[in-house]
């Protein structure tokens, strides 16, 4: 078995064809054909259904992506290694960010990392941590920073600080007594990542706790960005939650009070990789670089406690 062989497979079982894995692989029908046949010889298994207009991959085939995935990425990871070993001067760099990072002194993270490695392609993408965290878990991304809880299965969770979450509005009288699930349940809410919805982790936190209560909580209003939430809390519109680290930053508006929860919740932010596998060396100082980042920025105070060495 060779990582030729097991990169073509891989081209076939994505493209569905040898002719379309060929032309991917820039190499001819008949290589890509050959290669799977002879690794299949060598497995004594049959790794596609050969249809007329597309291959079907087997139960063996499903079986055997996630090894071979692996097996070439260490391969080219290992590669890339080397040649960076003097200069991180090529490569790409594919890393995701909870929705809400600029609130995380990650504003820069780009400019930073793009000023010290102008010649490695960058892809950053700030999405919901839900979604970050299945864009790992499928190759898609190499590794992001989000927010906890997520489905870790398949992923390597490294928890780096946590960020105390509030209730936060405009009617809510200033000396009310901490926030309770019932209270909660019985608000009219505004809430934000509204295509994420309860897959939201910090929503799914409050879900559960509503859950164990026998409560329910159905938002009034549902939006996208924190900031639209927040114009509707400071007209009085509805109520919402949001981390210390929103509530504390310049544009939090003036008249928006915040209130701690009588069970206190906290959001987790941690740094999320795919299991078993290397991090290609663009990708791993990224890494590192947002996570120092994030250690030298956010004070340990008033609800914020790092996390780990």
């Amino acid at each position: 078995m060779t990582i030729t062989q097991l990169t073509a497979f891989l081209a076939a079982l994505e493209h569905g064809s040898f002719t379309a894995a060929a032309t991917n692989l820039t190499m001819t029908q008949a290589s890509v054909s050959e290669l799977v046949a002879r690794l299949e010889r060598e497995l004594g298994v049959t790794l596609f259904t050969r249809g007329s207009r597309r291959l079907v991959p087997t139960a063996a085939a499903l079986e055997l992506r996630p090894h071979a995935t692996q097996a070439v990425s260490a391969v080219q990871n290992g590669i890339d290694t080397i040649q960076a070993l003097t200069s991180l001067d090529r490569g790409t760099c594919t890393f995701g960010v909870l929705r809400n990072a600029a609130y995380y002194a990650l504003a820069d993270l780009a400019e930073t990392f793009h000023h010290r490695h102008p010649n490695v392609r960058l892809r950053l993408v700030g999405i919901n941590s839900a979604h970050v965290a299945r864009s790992i878990a499928s190759g898609e991304l190499e590794a992001g920073l989000l927010v906890l809880p997520v489905d870790e299965e398949g992923l390597e969770v490294r928890p780096l600080f946590r960020d105390e979450v509030l209730y936060a509005s405009a009617t809510r009288p200033s000396d009310s007594a901490p926030v309770t699930i019932e209270d909660v349940a019985e608000a009219k809410l505004v809430l934000y990542d509204a295509f994420a919805g309860w897959d939201d982790p910090t929503r799914r936190q409050l879900l559960e706790r509503a859950r164990l209560r026998g409560l329910s909580i159905e938002p009034a209003v549902e939006v996208e960005n924190v900031e639209t939430a927040l114009s509707l809390v400071a007209a009085g519109a509805a109520d919402t939650i949001v981390s210390r680290s929103i509530a504390e930053s310049e544009g939090f508006p003036s008249g928006i009070r915040t209130f701690p929860f009588a069970e206190p919740m906290h959001d987790t932010i941690a740094l999320v990789q795919r299991e078993g596998m290397l991090l290609s060396p663009a990708t791993q100082r990224l890494a590192e670089l947002a996570e120092r980042m994030l250690r030298e920025r956010v004070p340990e105070h008033q609800g914020r406690t790092a996390l780990g060495g």
